[in-house]
């Protein structure tokens, strides 16, 4: 029979954190990471990759000191992905072939401009000018190009960290926008609660900056235009917030039942207690003004992991610097929270300072969240000089601060009503 120490309030496997591993524009690693994060540093910066003149949007937190083959969206994801995976292993101590799931969150890909001018080019004559698609497929059939399909292909991510981790069963590919890693977190420990798997390998990823990504959320007026100085363009909570900074990063975590991970030998780094998911219809991209679905997404999360509001000692905000994402959050965790919000739960943003890693985010933030925990640190907002009147909260402005925190609450809201959130303890509670 199994130790009751190892299973949660409804009898399920407790789920424990044994690895992890991260890249944000800060850095490569969880120790460089950390370091600055806590230190208030900022990531943002111009973009160089591409020409910016004449777009509104000149800033970003591009990952540019990670080698890859060629300027594509798929091969910069899955570098981020590969080198945070070899730290998470690493850190849980797990060599060889993981035989386990992998759950990859990857950002949407399409073939990039010069990319597509140049098979439209190859597209033999008698294709009609009209049709692009059909003169895509005629270029490719006519010359076969195993490189270029390789590097558009939305699963190849997820099949080359298979093979090369050793990974169990076909590799899953989701991605619910910025609630992609949350949602593959809730992936891997839906997969060991139901006894699939003693662990899962759950990996966020997005590289996807190019001229069109820019260009596509300066059309939905989603970006920050304060372009001068970059670093100062986040600014979550703050009263002239104009809109989110694009940004770059993956992250890794290695989860395993608890009974697995003790009978092993391995550092328990945190649990994942509970996970809380609802859609939203109310837009494509905006968020009910209400609040509705975020509030029930939190709710959904604390009733999985069995906890109160009264248990949540810090909140890792989705705080995405968007006027309206930020209200709407706010409003939502002070319906659930009350006045514990103003004055006993400091919530701060992350992506003050790493800007939005848009697919990735949900899993950056979650490790980050556990390092809260671990270290008793908690990272600050920064740029956070004029705050808004109608938002009160304790968002450790502009300084960490240090402070015991056993359970932690992570909030990912996407675009198409994509909401997730995680909550996250120091002990298997």
């Amino acid at each position: 029979m199994t130790d009751s120490r190892f299973k949660d309030h409804l009898g399920r496997p407790i789920i424990a954190v044994t690895g992890m591993g991260v890249i944000t524009s800060l850095g490569q690693g969880l120790s460089d990471n950390w370091s600055k994060l806590t230190s208030g540093k900022s990531g943002i910066h111009y973009i160089k990759r591409f020409d910016t003149e004449g777009m509104s949007t000149r800033i970003g937190g591009t990952v540019d000191f990670i080698a890859v083959p060629a300027n594509n969206a798929v091969e910069r994801s899955y570098a981020l992905a590969r080198e945070t995976t070899i730290e998470a292993l690493a850190q849980a101590g797990i060599n060889g072939d993981f035989n386990g799931p992998l759950f990859l969150a990857a950002p949407p890909v399409e073939p990039e401009w010069h990319d597509r001018f140049a098979l439209a080019e190859r597209a033999p004559a008698s294709t009609q000018p009209g049709d692009a698609y059909d003169r895509f497929l005629a270029a490719m059939r006519e010359k076969p190009d195993p490189v270029f399909l390789e590097a558009v292909q939305f699963g190849s991510i997820s099949e080359r960290l298979s093979d090369k981790f050793g990974t169990r069963g076909l590799p899953v590919t989701l991605s619910t926008a910025c609630a992609s890693g949350a949602t593959a977190i809730q992936l891997g420990v839906e997969a060991i609660r139901q006894g699939r798997t003693e662990r899962a390998l759950t990996v966020a990823t997005d590289g996807s900056i190019s001229p069109e990504a820019v260009i596509r959320f300066s059309l939905l007026s989603a970006l920050s235009t304060q372009n001068d100085p970059p670093e100062k363009a986040s600014k979550p909570f703050s009263k002239e917030r104009d809109g989110f900074v694009i940004a770059e990063g993956a992250a890794t975590l290695v989860l395993e039942s608890l009974e697995s991970a003790v009978a092993r030998g391995a550092k328990v780094l945190g649990i994942i207690k509970g996970c809380g998911e609802k859609a939203d219809h109310f837009h494509r991209t905006r968020s009910s003004p209400d609040g509705g679905p975020a509030i029930a997404t939190i709710k959904a999360a604390l009733a999985d992991a069995g906890l109160s509001e009264q248990a949540i000692g810090y909140i890792n905000a989705h705080g995405t610097s968007t006027p309206e994402n930020d209200k709407m959050e706010y409003g939502a965790m002070l319906s659930v929270f009350g006045d514990r919000l103003k004055d006993a739960i400091p919530c701060s943003s992350n992506k003050s300072m790493i800007g939005h890693t848009l697919t990735a985010a949900g899993a950056v933030e979650a490790v980050f969240s556990i390092q809260t925990m671990l270290t008793g640190t908690l990272p600050p907002t920064i740029n956070y000089t004029n705050p808004d009147p109608s938002i009160v909260l304790d968002v450790v402005p502009n300084t960490k601060r240090e402070g015991s925190v056993s359970a932690v609450l992570s909030n990912s809201f996407g675009f198409g009503g994509q909401n997730a959130s995680l909550v996250m303890t120091r002990e298997p509670v």
